[in-house]
């Protein structure tokens, strides 16, 4: 790796104020140009042109590997249709990092990367994860791992709402490992580097009150069935009659038990009205 950092021509840099730390302690020359998820496609032509040229470019990214969850994929699609030759130069990688010593299955996997940023969206991404046998590896943002131990909670199901919740599959296992950095092919552990195993439950208890540092490498093992199940009708009522107690108004546990399940808002809602509203009017003429 530092052989062709020092042989490139120029250094392709998700931010060359870091990466300029790297080169400065290993005393390499080499001129560093920012290329990240911002600028890559208008840096495409002149990356293009430079290696048509015959130039050695050379891509880094911050922490972890070019090209997965990180700038370098549509370089390597227009390099591999141009006919260039593209070499990797593999090294350590978050995910592989956390899953080989996660315990959890590593016959199949699927990474998942970071969810989409729209709220339907990442909702259908948990629900096929959900369905999934494969163990399941997520890119968590620190400031969002709150958001995302609440959302997959409903629909991976949390032990702590208990096992005979139908929809809710199997006692949850996961490891969060703050991700790694990663210099001249080795890896250097960060300072802030930890694993935490427990459910979606417990978890959501142990970060409510501290954020980590750094981006987090989050693996959910794989359900053990084949496929989600159908909440009951007396279920669905059951996880209602449980939110609403706890102070939820009628939409709002709704809509956080339409979350955990496949089953459209509006026949969740019916369910509500019929069996809540109707029973409340009655308790009122009472």
């Amino acid at each position: 790796a530092l052989r062709v950092l020092k042989s490139a021509d120029v250094i392709l840099s998700e931010d060359t104020r870091h990466s300029g730390k790297l080169l400065h302690y290993y005393n390499i020359k080499t001129p560093l140009l920012s290329y990240h998820k911002y600028n890559e496609s208008q840096r495409e032509h002149t990356v293009l042109k430079r290696l048509k040229q015959g130039e050695i470019v050379a891509l880094i990214s911050d922490a972890g590997m070019p090209g997965i969850s990180d700038p370098g994929t549509e370089l390597a699609k227009i390099c591999v249709d141009e006919n260039i030759p593209v070499i990797p130069i593999p090294g350590p990688s978050a995910f592989l990092t956390a899953l080989s010593a996660s315990g959890l299955s590593t016959d199949e996997f699927t990474f998942v990367g970071f969810l989409p940023k729209h709220a339907g969206s990442r909702k259908e991404r948990l629900i096929a994860s959900a369905s999934e046998t494969t163990t399941q590896i997520f890119y968590v943002p620190p400031h969002k791992l709150g958001q995302f131990l609440e959302e997959s909670s409903l629909i991976f199901g949390d032990s702590s709402l208990g096992e005979e919740i139908q929809y809710k599959i199997w006692n949850v296992r996961f490891i969060v490992a703050e991700k790694s950095s990663f210099l001249g092919g080795s890896l250097f552990l960060d300072a802030y580097e930890s694993f935490w195993r427990g459910t979606l439950g417990t978890a959501k208890e142990a970060f409510s009150t501290r954020q980590p540092k750094g981006e987090i490498t989050l693996l959910i093992e794989g359900n053990s069935n084949s496929s989600v199940e159908t909440p009951s009708e007396s279920q669905l009522e059951k996880d209602l009659r449980e939110l609403i107690s706890n102070g939820h108004s009628l939409s709002s546990a709704v809509k956080l038990v339409a979350e955990g399940t496949s089953m459209k808002k509006k026949t969740i809602y019916s369910l509500a009205l019929r069996k809540f509203v109707k029973k409340t009017k009655a308790d009122d003429s009472d």
